[in-house]
């Protein structure tokens, strides 16, 4: 067994360098922003390379107080074993540890810094170098037990950033920092997308597990994200290609398709036993196929369902990783198998694979994103995603992506984000009796803008005004305006003429937004004031009634006599009545020297028409010979 254990570890080697073409093979850093903000002589902003465990704080930011222990300065033992804590005090700016790197995984120093209460862990670099990413060890019993358990950020700096640091940490100064992630991820739009590098082996270890316990949790997420379209999701699996001197080696033959094109390394490792590479990269394909299918009917998000629901079905422990299974989930998705067959191709045959050269080609870095070397990768708005696979991290990562004020609804929730508004309204504009709020919370933080409701748009600088404004407003909490209602009557200083202006109406006096007051026309003078007139003032208006047997004419403020009024209303009623009938008659009676008229010119055509026939001219009827037959 054991040479042929080292010719697998020979030929994985091979294989790992035949992922991408070493003269275009290019890791990208992913990066995020260390500003100092005292002392005086050190402040400034520099660059710290994300840890691809924890959990960073992508789309926000932390603050925070560094020390540097004098004991353990490497951190790779327990800090409790020196007596050393880093618990903050309350009030007290959270601690950030430096450690150096050196003597032990970058994860474990984390993991101890961690367990004595610090807050983030900055890695100062032992060597002049470009910054590189710090990743997790290969996973064993051992490391399994505290990199699932980190849940802070951190960083690697450069040697000579933490040099400085030190420096100043030594001479008694307070180093204050602040740790950005807001700009980690692009977010130029209202979408964001995505891709997921996974693969479907499954007896991986720690790392697959935790891959697979992923896919499960996060699938009701990505569904939501994708059935509103808010997100365009891909997902992508690694394959290599066997060397060409190994092509007809029995080992290539059982880890590759497509005459070693396409190659997974053995899921235990040990070409004796269980399932092969082979096995898997037909799976990979076959996941790749379910996804190009139900892409083709708008419903991408069932590829989650095909994946979840075959790692719970169709497992290697069980022996079920196979064809049969596989196609018992495509059909009980309600998905045409005859369709992922067809897209899968034919495994034996010695040709390219369109499906999975597109994966190789895409393996390879462009433009800001890296080459994709490890395993399971991340990639959001075409930056790769540093820190722990989990669901809360990553759903903040993506939500990082949105522009802000487009987050969806499951960006806001409190398990992803706090919602400043919550706090004082953001120190925005608010309405509390109408309940409205300037104050709008994004994945980011709050932003300040004046509402829209019901159609009606609100101006202002969203922090101290918020106006209604345009049509409509006077509906929406009577535009900020005074109004009233009295014994069935109201009033508003509202008009809906399209101008921002409150005016007390008619009968009232005021600024017309806190208060209108009624005027008393009586007392002012401003009615009634005909000698016989007695004024009464009412809310709103006025009543003025006449003495005696008089009747108050209100347009000329004067009062005259019921009866003088009710006997020119009599006289003008009859005046009425024989203007009408004198213009029936003289319409009646041309009416009827019109009929005449035109019956006797008819007669007359006849007649001459009988003595004086035309040529051109039919006959016209007689009237008079009609009567006499």
């Amino acid at each position: 067994m054991e040479p042929q254990r080292s010719f697998l570890g020979l030929l994985l080697g091979f294989l790992v360098l035949s992922l991408t073409p070493l003269s275009s093979a290019r890791f990208v850093v992913e990066k995020n922003s260390l500003r100092v903000t005292s002392p005086d002589k050190i402040k400034g902003t520099y660059d710290s390379a994300i840890g691809n465990f924890g959990i960073p704080q992508y789309g926000g930011s932390m603050a925070g107080a560094v020390l540097y222990p004098k004991e353990n300065q490497k951190g790779c033992k327990e800090f409790s074993e020196f007596g050393i804590s880093f618990k903050s005090t309350p009030g007290a700016l959270p601690t950030f540890v430096l450690v150096d790197r050196g003597d032990c995984f970058f994860a474990l120093k984390v993991w101890n810094a961690q367990k004595a209460g610090a807050s983030a862990v900055l890695v100062a670099d032992n060597i002049e170098e470009a910054l590189i990413t710090m990743d997790s060890p290969e996973e064993d019993g051992s490391t399994a037990k505290y990199i699932e358990n980190i849940t802070i950020p951190s960083a690697l700096i450069e040697k000579s950033f933490g040099q400085t640091l030190k420096k100043s940490i030594s001479s008694g100064d307070m180093v204050n920092v602040n740790l950005d992630w807001r700009e980690a991820v692009p977010h130029p739009d209202d979408r964001v997308e995505y891709e997921l590098w996974t693969n479907s082996n499954d007896e991986c270890g720690v790392k697959c597990d935790m891959l697979m316990e992923f896919m499960k949790d996060f699938r009701g997420a990505a569904q939501i994200l994708e059935i509103g379209g808010y997100t365009q999701f891909t997902p992508h699996y690694i394959t290599w290609y066997c060397p060409q001197a190994f092509t007809l080696s029995k080992q290539c033959k059982s880890q590759c398709i497509n005459h070693g094109r396409y190659c997974a390394p053995d899921p235990e490792q040990d070409f004796s036993t269980g399932y092969e590479g082979k096995d898997v990269v037909l799976e990979n394909l076959r996941q790749l196929c379910v996804f190009k299918v139900v892409n083709k009917t708008n419903k991408p998000w069932v590829w989650w369902d095909y994946v979840t629901d075959f790692q719970i079905r169709c497992p290697m422990k069980e022996k079920k990783y196979n064809k049969e299974c596989a196609d018992s989930v495509i059909k009980s998705l309600g998905l045409d198998v005859k369709k992922v067959e067809q897209c899968m191709g034919d495994p034996t045959v010695d040709s390219e694979n369109s499906v999975l050269k597109k994966e190789q080609d895409a393996q390879v870095g462009k433009g800001s994103r890296g080459d994709v070397t490890i395993l399971p990768t991340l990639v959001v708005n075409n930056r790769q995603y540093r820190g722990k696979l989990e669901k809360g991290a990553v759903l903040k990562a993506i939500c990082s992506g949105f522009e802000e004020t487009t987050e969806p609804a499951v960006c806001l929730s409190s398990d992803v984000e706090t919602n400043e508004c919550l706090d004082n309204n953001g120190g925005c504009w608010q309405n509390k009796a109408a309940n409205l709020t300037a104050c709008k919370d994004t994945f980011r933080g709050r932003v300040c803008e004046c509402p829209l409701v019901d159609g009606v748009q609100f101006k202002g600088d969203g922090y101290t005004t918020c106006e209604a404004s345009g049509p409509g407003r006077c509906k929406v909490n009577n535009g900020g305006c005074w109004h009233e209602a009295r014994d069935g009557h109201a009033f508003s200083a509202c008009t809906d003429n399209g101008e921002v202006q409150c005016q007390c109406p008619p009968g009232f006096k005021g600024d017309g937004v806190k208060s209108c007051e009624d005027v008393d026309e009586c007392k002012e003078k401003k009615a009634c004031q005909c000698p016989e007139c007695s004024c009464k003032n009412t809310w709103g208006s006025y009543d003025c009634s006449c003495s005696g047997n008089l009747l108050y004419i209100k347009d000329h403020d004067t009062c005259i006599s019921k009866a003088a009024s009710g006997g020119k209303s009599a006289w003008a009623a009859v005046w009425v009545i024989l203007i009408g009938l004198a213009m029936a008659g003289g319409g009646a009676y041309l009416v009827y020297k019109y009929r005449l008229r035109s019956y006797m010119d008819s007669e007359i055509r006849a007649i001459m028409a009988q003595y004086m026939p035309l040529d051109s001219q039919a006959e016209v009827p007689n009237h008079v010979n009609d009567e006499r037959a």
